[in-house]
């Protein structure tokens, strides 16, 4: 005999089965169930009292999202924390990370000066002048979130050369040395698939069904392009969100792609 369901639907609600479980099991997440598994089918079948059908659209929610991962004869599992990336703002990836309860680290596997005649170009500066480079994978609970390239100009990038990145953001060192904080900028978001190294360092050998999202942002201050960053981030792990209302409206300035 099938147990009595633990949790109750709203069975009169317009707003489907699958949808109200699928917003209880987020909320259950967030509230840290399913720290050791995750159920199973037929447990969220006996535990809700409904279908199998309404199951797997529930799950399927989730996983479009992000949420969760199935394999094949192993179950269903919860994916490490997804980082929501907001639009229209500066923000610092590290804050991000921390906010959400999570460890971030970082690997700095470059750190020099060096000159970039394309990014050069990008910042409005000779092909020559020496910019202050930066690369780092970083890690969120000691699992790849983003391969990390930053260029900045000098004098601006001269406190990195002698700052520890490990646990700390680009933004807050330069803000710490000279009370400097960046006030604009452009921002392109771009689908992408990984090349095998970028892949490795993600950790998303064989794992052919995760992308990646490409971020390509020029910093400003004061309206002088001071900053280039190319960010390559699991896409599995991260989300872009907008805000819209009847009085502000809503804006998606969609970029042309270069070809």
């Amino acid at each position: 005999m099938t147990a009595a369901p633990t949790r109750a639907l709203d069975r009169s609600s317009a707003l489907p089965l699958w949808a109200q479980l699928a917003d209880d099991l987020v909320a259950r997440l967030d509230g840290g169930d399913f720290t050791e598994r995750f159920p199973t089918e037929h447990e969220l079948m006996a535990q809700y009292g409904v279908s199998r059908h309404t199951v797997r659209d529930a799950l399927r929610r989730l996983r479009d999202d992000g949420l969760l991962s199935a394999e094949r004869g192993r179950g269903t599992f919860v994916q490490p924390g997804r980082i929501d990336q907001p639009l229209g703002a500066i923000y610092s990836l590290f804050r991000e990370v921390e906010a959400r309860g999570m460890v971030q680290t970082s690997q700095v596997r470059a750190l020099d000066v060096r000159p970039d005649a394309e990014v050069a170009r990008r910042l409005g500066r000779p092909a020559d002048e020496p910019l202050v480079y930066l690369e780092r994978l970083r890690l969120a609970n000691d699992e790849p979130l983003a391969l990390d390239r930053v260029w900045l100009c000098r004098p601006l990038g001269d406190p990195l050369l002698a700052a520890d990145l490990s646990r700390t953001g680009v933004y807050d060192v330069l803000a710490g040395a000279s009370g400097v904080r960046l006030n604009g900028g452009r921002e392109r978001i771009q689908a992408v698939l990984p090349d095998d190294a970028e892949r490795e360092l993600l950790g998303l050998t064989g794992v052919p069904d995760v992308a990646a999202l490409r971020i390509a942002r020029t910093g400003e201050l004061d309206g002088d392009p001071v900053e280039y960053r190319d960010t390559l981030v699991r896409g599995d792990r991260f989300a872009v969100v907008a805000e819209w209302s009847t009085r502000g409206g809503y804006r998606m300035d969609l970029a042309v792609p270069q070809v």
